[in-house]
């Protein structure tokens, strides 16, 4: 042939000829010719190329890999034909033919092939094996039986002949290696005879299948150990495809086995991989919401059931869930707070174990303290009566969990930043073995995440609880204003969840009577910003006592910032009141404005200069001067009150005035009215709230 032929059309080639003597021509191509093996993926792209086959056709494995098989056809052939011809073995059918190909030099080359699917699971589908020879040298050997000798004793795939009652006939070397059994101890005898320590009753079911349906079985799973490696489990995928006579009858099968263990080791701790970083991502997600120490514990616990572990519970140092500190060392043993557990309800195992809140005390020699103080998890592969031996003289609870069928356990310690905050202990009941290397490992992970969230929530709330003690010891601890003002102020912190900020107010008396009212809020929060509230606070009392003018004394403010090492703002409100006259003095940095009430009720938020905050430098400030009249109120706050993540500023601003239309019977009743309907139970930031009546009337009476 000069064209594209089939030796055999594109139909299905009884698997009986395969075996006779097509076969035994495919086969020699193995016994005595130059053979190049190519094999394609499910969609037809080529994925191997040997040598013999970069000699056969001159192209090198990096010019053909990922181009399909039937590119590789002389240019005027019918591709259809070469597209047949592969599909046809694709579907499993052992098909061979002539074909003319493309050699790299430019010139037709007439080969003979032969083809044949592998089942490749782990690849995605299967593959399809090509076997290619010179079709000039092939049959010059055509009908030799050495050839299908060749192919059989060769094989580096396991292959079997049965008869129709499943009882070998024949095996090959490669398969005898597989079973560790001679072709003698194969002959005339079952699977299920020679190999009782694998799933044979499962094989002869598919290879029965095979039989009597007439289809292909690919990828039938043995599992098990058999003579070649009696202390280790074998996994391997095997095909049958029925064997017939010219008129169709079965007359016997043909098996070939590929021992896919590694692959199948490979494929599964992929898959375990996969599952413990979807777990180590969940946990960067949910683990550490929030500062608080029982949360997080709870989120722990959470995460690791089920997919880790069946049942777990969180322990941490007593002296850390009580006050927040570390506590001694632990040469006498531990003593932890149990803080959180999982499943919360429905769970034996939990159901059994020590509850919420319950201060555990561990010996030195405990399996507890021994974690804790070697710093490293503490795992008992195999929980039997053995391993509770010593722990059952102190409590029932081991006991109870190998009945409840806990067969594995371990405790990994809560480590941050090199300090032990307490442990996690991780409980099995599934029948999925003991816990791997892979396990421990990945629980140390999610026990590392948790440990730094919850030294965080201590560290903060050190700095929360210094930042706090600061900022009160900073505001005035006795206001006590001059005759003619009469004053109410509140200061409320940050929540729980937020830090404390630079927040402050203050009343100054003056030698003449009149009074210096400031407020202002350093921005940022924590220690940082109340230390420097406090150098603001003490500057403020000192300049207001100089009799400076409230711009000047904004300035000598700002000095003071720029002498600090890090740049801080802060915004500021001072007021110069004379409460003799009603007459006001000004001057605002950067801070909300002012509101007033006058004796009769009408209220409005001053039209002040808003200015720019302290430490911005090079903009001038403007005071503003007016005459409030006698009985007004002055009502001055920092942007927490008014300022919410929900509403708009004016908006805010609105509800405040409104708030201050209706009547009240007392300052300190106004301010708290301001502080229950602006600020929602838990505050985003420090307020600082300040009023003040101006009434001369109220010097007579005093």
């Amino acid at each position: 042939m000069r064209s594209t032929r089939i030796a055999v059309a594109m139909e299905q080639v009884p698997f009986d000829e395969v075996t006779t003597g097509a076969a035994r021509d495919a086969g020699g191509w193995l016994g005595a010719l130059q053979v190049a093996v190519v094999a394609t993926g499910a969609d037809g792209a080529i994925v191997r190329w040997d040598h013999a086959a970069e000699d056969l056709l001159g192209y090198t494995p990096h010019e053909v890999l990922g181009r399909h098989i039937a590119d590789l056809l002389h240019p005027g052939a019918d591709r259809s034909l070469g597209r047949s011809l592969w599909e046809g073995a694709a579907t499993g059918r052992g098909v061979m033919g002539t074909v003319t190909a493309w050699h790299r030099e430019g010139r037709p080359l007439d080969l003979e092939i032969w083809a044949c699917p592998v089942p490749a699971r782990h690849r995605g589908g299967t593959t399809v094996l090509v076997f290619a020879a010179e079709a000039e040298a092939a049959r010059r050997i055509r009908g030799s039986s050495v050839v299908w000798d060749g192919l059989f004793s060769r094989s580096p795939v396991g292959i079997a002949v049965l008869d129709t009652q499943l009882r070998f006939l024949r095996v090959n070397p490669a398969l005898e290696a597989m079973n560790g059994l001679s072709q003698a101890a194969h002959i005339g005898r079952r699977l299920v005879e020679i190999l009782p320590d694998v799933n044979a009753a499962d094989m002869e079911r598919a290879m029965r299948r095979a039989l009597d349906e007439g289809r292909p079985v690919l990828d039938s799973r043995r599992t098990g150990r058999t003579p070649a490696d009696p202390d280790h489990d074998h996994v391997w995928s095997g095909s049958y495809v029925r064997l017939e006579d010219a008129d169709g009858r079965a007359i016997g099968l043909a098996a070939t086995l590929i021992d896919i263990t590694a692959q199948q080791q490979a494929q599964l701790e992929a898959d375990a991989g996969r599952r413990h970083l979807a777990l180590v991502n969940e946990a960067t997600l949910k683990i550490g919401t929030s500062l608080d120490l029982e949360r997080t514990a709870q989120e722990l616990a959470d995460i690791a059931v089920p997919e880790l572990a069946d049942a777990v519970t969180v322990d941490v140092l007593e002296s850390l869930a009580a006050d927040g500190e570390l506590g001694g060392g632990l040469v006498g043993g531990a003593t932890l707070r149990r803080v959180a557990k999982a499943p919360l309800a429905g769970s034996s195992v939990t159901a059994v174990l020590a509850p919420l809140g319950r201060t555990l005390v561990f010996p030195a020699n405990a399996p507890y303290s021994r974690a804790l103080g070697e710093r490293r998890p503490f795992v008992v592969g195999e929980f039997d009566e053995e391993a509770i031996v010593s722990a059952a003289a102190h409590s029932s609870v081991p006991a109870e969990l190998l009945g409840l069928g806990v067969h594995s356990f371990m405790m990994t310690p809560l480590l941050a930043r090199g300090v032990v905050l307490g442990l996690a202990t991780f409980y099995r009941t599934r029948a999925v073995g003991p816990f791997t290397k892979g396990e421990v490992d990945l629980a140390g992970e999610l026990a590392a995440r948790a440990a730094v969230c919850v030294d965080n929530a201590r560290l903060y709330r050190r700095e929360h609880d210094t930042a706090a003690v600061l900022q009160r010891s900073m505001l005035p601890q006795h206001i006590t204003p001059p005759p003619g003002i009469e004053v109410a102020h509140r200061y409320l912190p940050a929540s729980d969840v937020n830090e404390v900020g630079g927040d402050w107010y203050d009343v100054i008396a003056l030698e003449d009577g009149r009074a210096v009212l400031v407020i202002g809020d350093v921005m940022g929060h924590g220690t940082a910003a109340a230390a420097v509230m406090g150098r603001l606070s003490a500057s403020v009392r000192a300049l207001a006592r100089l009799d400076l003018s409230p711009e000047g004394m904004l300035y000598q403010l700002e000095a003071a910032l720029h002498d600090l090492a890090e740049p801080m703002l802060a915004t500021f409100l001072c007021i110069v009141v004379d409460p003799a006259t009603g007459r006001c003095r000004i001057t605002r940095a950067g801070h909300p404005p002012p509101a007033t009430v006058s004796p009769d009720g009408v209220v409005r938020l001053l039209d002040v200069p808003p200015g720019l905050p302290l430490g911005v430098g090079g903009v001038p400030f403007t005071t503003t001067e007016l005459t409030l009249p006698q009985g007004s109120l002055l009502v001055l706050y920092t942007d927490g009150l008014v300022e919410s993540r929900s509403s708009d500023i004016d908006a805010r601003l609105t509800e405040l005035t409104d708030l201050l239309t209706e009547p009240v019977p007392s300052l300190p009743a106004l301010c708290d009215r301001l502080v229950t309907h602006l600020v929602p139970a838990s505050a985003d930031d420090d307020i600082a709230l300040l009023v003040a009546r101006v009434d001369s009337a109220l010097r007579e009476r005093r």
